[in-house]
C-alpha cells in the first residue's frame, strides 16, 4: 500500500513534457525494475553456537524451498541424507548419530562487522523488512532511507550497492545525534550471490560404497579436539574432492557415485553412566596436576580398560552394535544401495575391529538365527551350566554346532574322526586337513579345557598319567611360533557383524605390538580373517603408536613399506632430493675412479613417480602405476592377509616434518583424518574392486 500510494504521489507531481523530457534521458541512468531476492538456506553447524553459519548446497537448498509449501510439517533429507531438516521447525536433525538440532533459516540478507570474517544471515523477519524497504527504494528510485527496528538496529539504505547497519549504544550522550557516531557500522548485502560463501557442491545420490570409521582412544580425534563426526566429515569432504579429480570420468560416464564415511563411537558408552566406571576413577584420582589427570582418565585408560575383561566386553559389544544398527539404518534409507561395506579403524579402534574380525564365524547369520545357535566363543576360565560351549557334548556334530564350526563337519568324518580321536590331534594334524588357523585353536582350546575338567572330576590314576601324556607330547611336539595363542582376548565373546566387510583399513594401527604383547611372534601365512579378504595397515612414518604386520608374516625377507603415493601424483620434492642424493652417493662408491659426470647425471635423473603421468586417454591402469613398487608386490607374497598383496603402507611426511620427527609425532598419530594421500589410497581400493580406474589428473 505504501508503495502504491508513493507512486501515485510521483505521477500526480509529473509535468506535461516529462515524457519527452524522459527521451532525452541516456538510459544507462534508468534504474533497474526490481526483481524478487532469490534465497538461500544455511544451517547453524552447532545448537549452542548461533555464530556458525553455513550454506546448504544448491541441491539441498532448492529441495526446502520447494517444500516450503507444502501445508504439513514436511521432512527433507539433506548432506546426503545425514541429517533431516523439519522445514516447518526450522530444524536440522542429525540420523545416525547423536546431535543436539540447529537452527536452520530460510537467509536473503546478510551483514558483517568490522571485526567479522565472513557473513552471517539475519533472521526472516529482519530479512523481509529489509526486503520490502528494498523494493520500495529500487521501484520509486528513493535512497537514503532509513530503518528503525524495536530492537534498536538502524539500518540506511544509502543505494542498491551500499546498505549499513548501525547498532544501538547502551548509554548514549545527549550530543550524538548521527548514527554513524555511535559505533562502527556493519556492511549488509542481499542475496547469497553478493557475499563471499563458498556453496558445497551436492553430493551424488548414487553410493557405491560404504565404510565405518571407529575411532581410538578418548573422546577427541584431533589436535583441536574434534569429535569423531567432525573428523570423519572432512575425511568425507576430502574423498568427495578426490572423486571430483581422480575419478572425473567415471563421474561423467555415471560409473562414479560416492563413498559414504559413518562414524562409530565407543568412547561414550564406555564413559557413560551405564558402566559407571568414570565416578569409580574419580574417587581415586588424586587432586594435584587435575588437568593431565582428567586427561589421563578421559583417554589413555582407554587402552587398559580394552585390556580388561569386563570392560573390553562392553566395548566391543558397542562396537559391534554401533556398526549393526548404523547398517541397517543406512540400508533402510538408501534401499537401492547393493554396493559392499569395508571398515576403518584408528589406533586403538583398529584393534577392536582387527580382534572382532578374527572372531567372526563364516557361516550365514541367518543359518544361525534360524537354529537359535550361540556363536560366542567360550570363555577359557569360566566352565560353568551355562557355558555357550559346554565340554560335556555327546558328539562330534553338536560339539561343533556349539562352537560355531559345523562347516567342518564333513572335512573331520572324512577321516573317521569322533570326539576321542579328536583330542589326540595335534595343530599339524588340522592344518592337514586345511582347517583355518582360527578354527584349529578354537578346537584345540576346546579339547584342553575338556581335558582340564574331566581332571578335576576323576583321580584314577590311569587317566591322569594320559593326561600328562597328552600334555607333555603336545609341548615337545608344538611349534613354538604357534604354541598356545589364541588371536583376540580369549576370555572375551565376540558378537558378529551383520556384514562381511570387503576391506579393513587400519590408521596408525597398534596391532602389531598388542599381538606380540599376548605372546603370538608370527602370522600364519596362510591366515585370512574369516569374513574379510583385503586388509590395509597405513600409518605415518612418525606415528609412535604405529606399529607394522608384514614382518610377523615374513620374517626372513627385509620388507620396506609400500610407500603410498602423494595424490598430486609425485614424491614430494624433499623425497625427490633424498632419493638422488642417495643414488648420487651409490653411483660415488661404486665408481670411485670414474668420472663426475656419471655421478651428476645420476643425481639429475628423475625418480619413478608415485603416480606416473598419464597420456589423454589413458588410465593408471593401462599405465603402470608405482612401478617399482609394482614390481615388487608382485614378486613378494606376505601371506593372505591381503590376498597375497602387500599390507604395510606408509604416508609420505611433508618436508616440515622431517625437520623434527619427534616435535611431529603426536600430529602424525592424528593426520589420517585430513590426508588426501590416505582418503585416495581408500578410493582406489575400493573402486579397482568396482572396475574403475583411477586417473591422474593433469598438472
Amino acid at each position: 500500500q505504501q508503495l502504491v500510494q508513493r507512486t501515485q504521489e510521483k505521477s500526480k507531481g509529473a509535468s506535461p513534457s516529462s515524457t519527452s523530457s524522459f527521451e532525452m534521458l541516456d538510459m544507462d541512468s534508468v534504474p533497474p525494475p526490481y526483481q524478487v531476492v532469490k534465497p538461500h538456506w544455511f544451517f547453524c553447524r552447532r545448537a549452542d553456537d548461533n555464530t556458525s553459519w553455513l550454506p546448504f548446497s544448491r541441491e539441498d537448498s532448492e529441495k526446502l524451498e520447494n517444500a516450503l509449501g507444502e501445508k504439513e510439517d514436511v521432512v527433507v533429507a539433506v548432506d546426503g541424507e545425514r541429517y533431516d531438516v523439519r522445514v516447518k521447525e526450522r530444524r536440522r536433525y542429525a540420523v545416525y548419530w547423536d546431535q543436539a538440532p540447529s537452527e536452520v533459516r530460510r537467509c536473503t540478507w546478510f551483514y558483517k562487522g568490522d571485526k567479522d570474517t565472513k557473513f552471517m544471515p539475519y533472521t526472516e523477519d529482519f530479512s523481509n523488512n529489509l526486503e520490502d524497504a528494498y523494493m520500495i527504494a529500487v521501484t520509486l528510485d528513493e535512497w537514503k532511507r532509513k530503518l528503525e527496528f524495536p530492537s534498536g538496529e538502524t539500518v540506511i539504505l544509502h543505494n542498491p550497492k551500499l546498505i549499513m547497519q548501525y547498532q544501538p549504544i547502551g548509554l548514549q550522550d545527549e550530543w550524538v545525534s548521527s548514527p554513524s557516531e555511535q559505533t562502527r557500522p556493519r556492511t549488509v548485502k542481499r542475496g547469497v550471490d553478493n557475499i563471499s560463501v563458498e556453496i558445497p557442491d551436492g553430493e551424488s545420490e548414487k553410493v557405491d560404497h560404504l565404510v565405518f570409521m571407529v575411532h581410538g582412544i578418548g573422546p577427541a580425534c584431533d589436535l583441536r579436539f574434534r569429535s569423531i563426526i567432525q573428523c570423519v566429515n572432512d575425511f568425507r569432504s576430502a574423498s568427495l574432492s578426490l572423486l571430483g579429480t581422480h575419478y572425473k570420468r567415471g563421474q561423467e560416464d555415471g560409473k562414479v557415485g560416492r563413498v559414504e564415511f559413518l562414524p562409530v563411537n565407543w568412547h561414550n558408552a564406555l564413559h557413560g553412566d551405564a558402566t559407571g566406571v568414570d565416578e569409580d576413577i574419580q574417587r581415586i584420582t588424586l587432586p594435584s596436576i587435575s588437568r593431565l589427570r582428567q586427561f589421563t582418565n578421559d583417554t589413555l585408560l582407554d587402552l587398559f580398560f580394552y585390556n580388561s575383561p569386563t570392560y573390553c566386553q562392553t566395548i566391543v559389544d558397542t562396537v559391534a552394535s554401533e556398526v549393526n544398527r548404523l547398517h541397517a539404518l543406512f540400508k533402510q534409507r538408501h534401499p537401492e544401495f547393493t554396493g559392499a561395506v569395508s571398515v576403518v579403524g584408528h589406533s586403538l579402534g583398529s584393534l577392536i575391529l582387527f580382534d572382532l574380525l578374527t572372531n567372526q564365524k563364516t557361516g550365514s547369520r541367518e543359518s544361525n538365527r534360524e537354529r537359535n545357535i550361540s556363536v560366542p566363543i567360550c570363555p577359557v576360565h569360566k566352565v560353568t551350566c551355562d557355558d555357550p560351549c559346554p565340554l560335556s557334548c555327546d558328539s562330534l556334530e553338536q560339539t561343533l554346532i556349539r562352537l560355531g564350526l559345523q562347516e567342518y563337519l564333513a572335512t573331520l568324518q572324512r577321516e573317521n574322526l569322533d570326539l576321542e580321536s579328536l583330542a589326540l590331534c595335534q595343530e599339524s594334524d588340522l592344518k592337514d586337513l586345511g582347517i583355518p588357523l582360527g578354527p584349529r585353536k578354537k578346537i584345540l582350546d576346546y579339547v584342553r579345557r575338556k581335558q582340564v575338567q574331566e581332571v578335576k572330576h576323576s583321580l584314577n590314576p590311569s587317566f591322569v598319567l594320559l593326561f600328562i601324556y597328552l600334555f607333555i607330547s603336545r609341548i615337545f611336539s608344538q611349534n613354538y611360533e604357534y604354541f598356545d595363542v589364541g588371536i583376540g582376548q580369549v576370555s572375551i565373546n565376540y558378537p558378529q557383524l551383520a556384514f562381511q566387510p570387503q576391506t579393513f583399513f587400519a590408521f596408525g594401527s597398534p596391532i602389531g605390538m598388542f599381538l606380540t604383547v599376548r605372546g603370538l611372534k608370527h602370522i600364519d601365512p596362510n591366515y585370512t580373517f574369516p569374513t574379510c579378504k583385503s586388509f590395509y595397515n597405513i600409518y605415518h612414518p612418525y606415528d609412535p603408536v604405529a606399529y607394522r604386520i608384514e614382518p610377523m608374516i615374513v620374517s626372513e625377507v627385509d620388507l620396506e613399506p609400500m610407500l603410498i603415493p602423494h595424490h598430486k601424483g609425485r614424491k614430494r620434492m624433499h623425497l625427490e632430493l633424498k632419493d638422488s642424493l642417495a643414488r648420487m652417493s651409490m653411483d660415488l662408491k661404486n665408481n670411485v675412479l670414474g668420472s663426475l659426470r656419471t655421478a651428476w647425471q645420476s643425481f639429475a635423473r628423475l625418480p619413478v613417480a608415485a603416480l606416473p603421468p598419464v597420456e589423454d586417454g589413458e588410465t593408471t591402469t593401462e599405465t603402470n602405476f608405482q612401478d617399482t613398487q609394482e614390481t615388487e608386490e608382485r614378486e613378494i607374497k606376505v601371506g593372505m592377509l591381503n590376498g597375497g598383496r602387500r599390507i604395510d603402507y606408509v604416508l609420505q611426511e611433508k618436508p616440515i616434518e622431517s625437520f623434527n620427527e619427534y616435535l611431529f609425532a603426536i600430529q602424525s598419530h592424528l593426520c589420517y583424518w585430513e590426508s588426501e594421500d590416505t582418503a585416495l589410497l581408500l578410493l582406489k581400493e575400493i573402486y579397482d574392486k568396482l572396475g574403475v580406474a583411477l586417473e591422474q589428473p593433469q598438472q
